[in-house]
């Protein structure tokens, strides 16, 4: 913290989080003596948008979408994104950036292990938080904040619309938080 504090690297903090198309309602009323009630789609769970986030406080956010959940190839294909940026910040300023993330699975498969030296000569280090230590991460305040003030007490007839709501979830709290925002994009070809 204090080496990028002193402006020596530049750290980021990856995670991962997931939305569906029923979002819990956080808080409601009613009039008296009628019963809540919210009018709910069509019993269609549907799958899940999931949003894999990399968060400098006070400077940016990067992050990519996936239906369903991140694998071994899209964590990859983002994290290759981020260690060619890294790779520049390390040409323009000789600053490394350092990953802090949890220990899941998809962060330490063999398949990603092997990356690891390849981006570390970009200039992109992983930093392991301690098992079981989420509350460490200050990335989970952002997810909490857009699931209870951007997504909260919506329902969605389909993943396309609720992936275009979390997309403006993170633009509104980008301009709130006046910090850049930039999202990865898969080859869909």
């Amino acid at each position: 913290m204090l080496a990028a504090e002193e402006g020596l690297v530049d750290i980021k903090y990856l995670d991962e989080a997931g939305f569906c198309l029923w979002s819990l309602v956080s808080y409601s009323y009613s009039p008296i003596g009628e019963q809540k009630s919210m009018e709910q789609t069509p019993t269609r769970h549907g799958r899940r948008i999931s949003i894999l986030g990399l968060w400098q406080p006070g400077e940016g956010f990067e992050y990519a979408l996936s239906q369903g959940g991140f694998k071994g190839q899209s964590y990859i294909q983002v994290m290759d994104w981020v260690a060619q940026k890294a790779s520049q910040t390390l040409a323009q300023t000789g600053r490394i950036t350092v990953i802090v993330q949890d220990n899941g699975s998809l962060h330490t498969s063999c398949l990603v292990r092997q990356q690891w030296p390849r981006w570390q000569e970009q200039g992109l280090f992983i930093f392991f938080l301690p098992p079981y230590c989420s509350e460490m991460n200050p990335i989970e305040t952002q997810w909490r904040q857009l699931k209870c003030h951007e997504i909260s007490g919506q329902m969605f007839d389909n993943e396309y619309d609720l992936a275009i709501t979390v997309i403006e979830g993170m633009e509104t709290r980008s301009q709130a938080g006046d910090y850049l925002l930039e999202r990865f994009m898969f080859n869909c070809a």
